[in-house]
């Protein structure tokens, strides 16, 4: 990230993957990731208890690491008892980015959010307090993500960048197009998303912390993550669950840009999926 003392793993660590863990597998699940190379942890309050099995986990590594939270509170109140909140239950005194959490609507979220009494308006004060070191947002919809980097000049935007969603949903072009064009660092989610579960799908229960179908075949997951590490991506957070972590983390060692008799096999795939994003 632009400005950031600590280049970023390619690989980030959600917050989810400690949701629901005893404190000492979330303890392991972070010191291994620490010691495999990974030092970009995101995680938010609606991650169930992520935060609070988080902040131990990474006391020891907490000057090591980049550490980014999030707010979905849309008044500066509201995003100002949040942070107080985050940075109590991480244990730090600092976060290296804070996020506007999914902006997804362009009145309910963006327009509040910008508006007086915002939340914006708290992100701003704590940048200049050195409580946050930078600001970004996630975004779930293309003219939420536009209309984010018109108001403001954010270091980051956290965003679906997956081959389904693009190819077949266009969900994504022009929220690249226009972050690249601002200097906008582009971090990352949905990289191994397929598509929409089918409803009686047996391996829902098997991937509980994805709300869509993950990708799990290795050479389709080779595929999708070498596609989104190639769109001007830093970093890319996978899936929640440990067994997807682990995958991306060994597939990202080996990166390299995608051939276009690969780039066909992706649109010829993402052609006969439901994308979990689509864009007029």
């Amino acid at each position: 990230m632009a400005a950031t003392r600590i280049p970023l793993s390619v690989i980030g660590f959600g917050g989810i993957l400690v949701t629901g863990v005893e404190q000492p597998v979330a303890d392991r699940r972070v010191a291994e990731a620490v010691e495999r190379g990974v030092n970009y942890f995101d995680v938010a309050p609606q991650y169930g208890d992520a935060e609070i099995k988080l902040g131990p986990a990474l006391q020891p590594h907490r000057a090591h690491v980049f550490l980014a939270g999030k707010t979905l509170e849309r008044t500066r109140a509201g995003a100002a008892a949040e942070l107080k909140r985050t940075l109590e239950r991480l244990r730090t005194d600092h976060l290296d980015l804070y996020q506007l959490h999914a902006l997804t609507d362009l009145e309910k979220d963006v327009d509040a959010a910008f508006g007086k009494d915002g939340a914006l308006e708290t992100f701003i004060e704590a940048k200049k307090a050195g409580v946050v070191r930078h600001l970004g947002f996630s975004a779930h919809s293309v003219p939420a993500a536009l209309a984010a980097m018109d108001r403001y000049d954010f270091d980051s935007i956290l965003f679906p960048v997956n081959f389904t969603t693009y190819f077949k949903g266009n969900f994504g072009p022009s929220v690249i197009e226009q972050a690249q064009a601002k200097g906008v660092t582009i971090l990352a989610l949905k990289m191994l998303c397929r598509q929409q579960w089918h409803e009686d799908d047996s391996d829902r229960q098997k991937h509980s912390k994805c709300w869509y179908e993950p990708v799990t075949d290795r050479h389709e997951a080779e595929l999708a993550l070498r596609f989104t590490l190639g769109q001007s991506v830093t970093a890319a957070i996978p899936p929640g669950e440990e067994s997807l972590f682990r995958l991306a983390i060994e597939l990202a060692s080996d990166f390299r840009p995608l051939t276009g008799a690969e780039l066909n096999e992706l649109k010829a795939l993402a052609d006969t999926l439901r994308p979990v994003f689509q864009h007029a």
